[in-house]
C-alpha cells in the first residue's frame, strides 16, 4: 500500500488586495500596522482555500514574503544592497513568453551575518492559532545562498564560499530549534538550485564560485543534512 498526501510547496499568489497594500505602503498612503492587517487577510484567505479543498497540511501562503527565500534577507543583517532580482534573476516564463532579468552587479554579502530576528517564527505562530490541521512552514536550503557570496565583494567577510555557507547553516539550525519549540512537526527545505546545476548555462554561475558540479551535489546536500539533523520529531520535505 502505498501512503501519499498533497499540499501547496509553499508560496500561493497575492490577491490584488496586498499587492496594492504593498504598493500604499511603500508610498506611505498606510502604516506599518495597517498593512500587516492586509497580510493577516491574506494569510487567513489562504488557509481558509486550503482546508476548504481538503488538504490535511497547510501553509501561510508566504504571503508575508518578498520571495519564497526572502525571510532570511529581512531578518538577518550584513548581506547587503538587493531588491527582488537578487531572487530572481536569469531566464523565466510567463503568459507573454522568455523574459530575462540580470543578476544585480553588486550582489553578495558584504558582512558578517547576524540574526536581527527569527526567519519565520512569527509566520508559523500565526499559521498555527489559524488551523486544526498540520501547519507546514519552509526554509532555504542554505546552498540556495551561494547566489549571495561574492569572490569580489564578500572576501573581507568570507573569505570562501565555505565560510560563508556555514554561517547559514548555523542561522537555520538555530530557527529549526524555534519552530521545533513552538510546535512545527512538518518543515519543508526550498532547494530548487539543484535543478539550476543541471543547466549548463547556469551551471557556469555556480562553478565560478569555486565549487563543482559534484561539490555543489554532495557538499550541498552534506549543507541540508547539517540543518535537519537532531530533530527526530519533524518531518522535512525538499522542494526541488
Amino acid at each position: 500500500m502505498i501512503t501519499h498526501h498533497s499540499d501547496v510547496v509553499g508560496s500561493l499568489l497575492r490577491p490584488p488586495e496586498l499587492l496594492k497594500g504593498q504598493e500604499r505602503l511603500a508610498a506611505g498612503f498606510i502604516n506599518r500596522g495597517q498593512f500587516e492587517r492586509i497580510e493577516d487577510q491574506a494569510v487567513d484567505d489562504a488557509i481558509q482555500l486550503q482546508e476548504s479543498v481538503g488538504l490535511e497540511i497547510v501553509t501561510d501562503g508566504e504571503m508575508r514574503r518578498q520571495s519564497f527565500q526572502s525571510q532570511m534577507t529581512a531578518a538577518v543583517s550584513g548581506f547587503g544592497e538587493h531588491d527582488l532580482d537578487a531572487f530572481l534573476w536569469g531566464e523565466w516564463y510567463d503568459e507573454k513568453g522568455a523574459k530575462k532579468t540580470r543578476r544585480p552587479r553588486r550582489l553578495g554579502a558584504v558582512a558578517k551575518l547576524k540574526r536581527l530576528r527569527y526567519l519565520s517564527a512569527g509566520e508559523f505562530s500565526y499559521l498555527k492559532s489559524k488551523t486544526n490541521r498540520i501547519p507546514k512552514v519552509t526554509l532555504p536550503s542554505p546552498s540556495l545562498w551561494g547566489n549571495f557570496w561574492s569572490p569580489k565583494y564578500s572576501k573581507a567577510a568570507y573569505p570562501t564560499l565555505d565560510s560563508f555557507l556555514a554561517d547559514i547553516v548555523s542561522i537555520l539550525r538555530e530557527e529549526v530549534a524555534e519552530l521545533v519549540r513552538l510546535g512545527a512537526t512538518y518543515v519543508q527545505i526550498d532547494a530548487p538550485h539543484y535543478g539550476l546545476l543541471l543547466d549548463p548555462k547556469t551551471r557556469v554561475f555556480y562553478e565560478r564560485l569555486g565549487w563543482s558540479i559534484n561539490q555543489w551535489l554532495s557538499l550541498g546536500i552534506e549543507l541540508d543534512n547539517a540543518v535537519i539533523a537532531g530533530f527526530p520529531d519533524v518531518t522535512f520535505g525538499f522542494h526541488v
